[in-house]
C-alpha cells in the first residue's frame, strides 16, 4: 500500500530537493506526452583504462605558462520582452496584447505568428479570462482550439499549483471525441506551453497502456488531453483522479453525442469538482437541443458565442461538383489523380467498407494510397498521418469520423467520393484544404445515390454550386499495367 502510494504521490513543486551536480541529462518529452525510456548519461574521462606510463618529474612552471585551448563561451541569448512582439492595433480586429496575458505565454503566440484574435478567439477569451464559463459555435479551422488553450495556460500560470497533489491530479482537463483530435490539441498545447512549466499528457485507446502509465507517473500532470473511453479507463484503475480539476474542455460534443460517447462523459464529469468549484468550455460545430441540454447541466450561467458558418467555407477554396455515376465515380478519381499529378489529395467518403474499398484500388493501380477509419489500428493511424503529412501518401481516404481534426497544411484537393449526409460535415470536409492562407480545390462527386444531398449542402453555405459534366478524357477506363 505505501509503496503504491509512493508512486503516485509527487512532492510538492516547493518540496523539491535541491538541484544537484548533474548526472545525467533527460531527453525532451515529445508533443505527445510520451516520456523517454532512458536517459544520455554523461561519462567521466576514465584514466584507468590505459596502461600507466611513467610520469615525468613535475615541474615548477606556473600553470599560466602553459598554454591550452580554453573553451569558448557562446553568448546567451537575450531574454525575450514583451516589447519583441510589436503588433499594430488595427479598427475591427482584436490583439493578444488586449487581454494582458502571461509574458511566457504571448511569447509563445508571437512564436506561433498569430498577431490578432479569430473571432471565436476574441469573442472566447472576452469572458474565459474573467473566470466565466462559456459555450462555442464553431467549426473546426476557426481557431476555437487555440482560444480555450490560452484560456487554461493563462489560468494555471497567474494559480499555483496546490502544495501537495497526485501525480495524476490535473488541473485542466480536454475530453475530445476521436485520437486524432487528442493529439493534434495537445501539439497545439505543446507549443503554446514551451515557456511555461506546465506539462500536457495524452491519454488515447489503441495505445500501450503501460507507455501511457509511465508518462503520468514521471511527472506532474497540468494539462490531460483525452477521449472518453481510454480516460475512463485510467480512471476507474485508480490512476488518475480529476477532484482537482479547475477547468475541463468538452470539444465537438455534438460529435461526442453521434458516437455515444455521453454516458461515459457523464462518469467522468461526476469525478471533477461540482460545476460551480470549476470552469467548463463546451464548443460544438452545432447547437442542436442535445447539445443545449448538455450545456445546461454542465456549465453555470454561460457565455455563448457563436461564429456563423458562412465565416467557415473558406474563400481560398474554389468548389467543383461534377455530376457522374456512381460506376464512374473511381475513374474519374484515378484519372483527375494521375492526370494532373496531384501529390497530396484527400478522399472523403461516407461509410468504412467504401474506404476500404477505394484504397485497395488506388494501391492495386499504382498510386501510392492509404485509409483512415474506425477499423484502422492506432499505431497505425499514427504512421499514417507521419507519412501522409510528409508527402511519402500520395492520396489519404477517409470516413467524416476518422478525419475529424486533421490538420495538415499542404493538402491541395479534398475529393468528396460521396456527399456527406450532414452538411455540417461538406464544411469541415473542404476545410482540410485552403489552410493557413493557401489556395485549395474541393470537387465532389454527385451520383444518383447522393445528389440529393446538394440543395441541404448549398442551404448550408448560403449560395449555389455550379453542377458541371466531367470531361470525356476523365472518365476513361483504368488501364492496369501487368505485374
Amino acid at each position: 500500500m505505501l509503496k503504491a502510494l509512493k508512486k503516485m504521490f509527487g512532492k510538492s513543486e516547493a518540496e523539491q530537493p535541491a538541484p544537484t551536480p548533474i548526472t545525467s541529462i533527460p531527453a525532451s518529452p515529445a508533443a505527445t506526452g510520451d516520456t523517454p525510456d532512458h536517459a544520455v548519461q554523461t561519462q567521466a574521462l576514465d584514466t584507468t583504462s590505459e596502461p600507466s606510463k611513467a610520469r615525468a618529474p613535475r615541474t615548477d612552471k606556473p600553470r599560466a605558462e602553459r598554454p591550452r585551448r580554453e573553451r569558448v563561451t557562446k553568448p546567451s541569448a537575450p531574454a525575450w520582452k514583451l516589447e519583441d512582439f510589436v503588433v499594430e492595433p488595427q479598427e475591427g480586429k482584436t490583439r493578444f496584447h488586449d487581454f494582458n496575458l502571461a509574458p511566457e505565454l504571448m511569447h509563445a503566440i508571437q512564436d506561433l505568428g498569430f498577431p490578432y484574435c479569430t473571432p471565436i478567439q476574441a469573442g472566447v477569451l472576452g469572458f474565459t479570462l474573467k473566470g466565466k464559463d462559456a459555450i462555442g459555435r464553431a467549426q473546426t479551422g476557426t481557431g476555437k482550439t487555440a482560444a480555450f488553450l490560452i484560456s487554461i495556460i493563462e489560468q494555471l500560470t497567474q494559480t499555483p499549483p496546490p502544495a501537495e497533489r497526485y501525480m495524476g491530479e490535473p488541473r485542466a482537463l480536454i475530453i475530445a471525441p476521436t485520437r486524432e483530435l487528442v493529439v493534434q490539441i495537445a501539439k497545439d498545447a505543446a507549443d503554446l506551453t514551451k515557456y511555461t512549466n506546465l506539462n500536457v499528457m495524452t491519454f488515447v485507446g489503441g495505445m500501450d497502456f503501460d507507455k501511457q502509465l509511465k508518462q503520468l507517473e514521471a511527472r506532474h500532470c497540468d494539462i490531460l488531453v483525452a477521449t472518453p473511453g481510454r480516460l475512463l479507463d485510467f480512471n476507474q484503475r485508480g490512476e488518475v483522479h480529476l477532484d482537482m480539476v479547475e477547468v475541463m474542455v468538452l470539444d465537438e460534443a455534438d460529435r461526442m453525442l453521434d458516437m455515444g460517447f455521453i454516458p461515459q462523459v457523464r462518469q467522468i464529469i461526476r469525478q471533477t469538482p461540482h460545476k460551480g468549484e470549476r470552469q467548463t468550455l463546451l464548443f460544438s460545430a452545432t447547437f442542436t437541443e442535445d447539445v443545449m441540454n448538455l450545456a445546461k447541466q454542465w456549465t453555470t450561467d454561460p457565455s455563448i458565442v457563436e461564429i456563423e458558418s458562412l465565416n467557415v467555407a473558406s474563400d481560398n477554396v474554389e468548389q467543383h461538383i461534377y455530376a457522374v455515376a456512381g460506376a464512374d465515380k473511381y475513374k474519374l478519381l484515378y484519372n483527375l489523380v494521375t492526370d494532373n499529378g496531384w501529390e497530396r489529395v484527400m478522399v472523403f467518403a461516407n461509410r468504412k467498407d467504401e474506404v476500404r474499398r477505394i484504397e485497395e484500388r488506388l494501391v492495386r493501380d499504382g498510386v501510392n494510397a492509404a485509409q483512415l477509419s474506425g477499423d484502422v489500428p492506432q499505431h497505425k493511424r499514427i504512421k499514417t498521418l507521419e507519412g501522409f503529412r510528409e508527402g511519402k501518401i500520395r492520396v489519404l481516404v477517409a470516413t467524416d469520423v476518422a478525419g475529424r481534426g486533421i490538420h495538415i497544411d499542404g493538402i491541395s484537393h479534398v475529393i468528396n467520393f460521396t456527399l456527406p449526409e450532414v452538411p455540417d460535415d461538406y464544411v469541415h470536409r473542404i476545410g482540410r484544404t485552403g489552410r493557413a492562407g493557401a489556395d485549395g480545390v474541393s470537387i465532389s462527386f454527385a451520383g444518383e445515390d447522393d445528389s440529393y444531398q446538394l440543395p441541404a449542402i448549398e442551404e448550408k453555405l448560403g449560395r449555389k454550386i455550379s453542377c458541371e459534366t466531367p470531361p470525356t478524357h476523365l472518365l476513361r477506363a483504368v488501364v492496369r499495367s501487368n505485374a
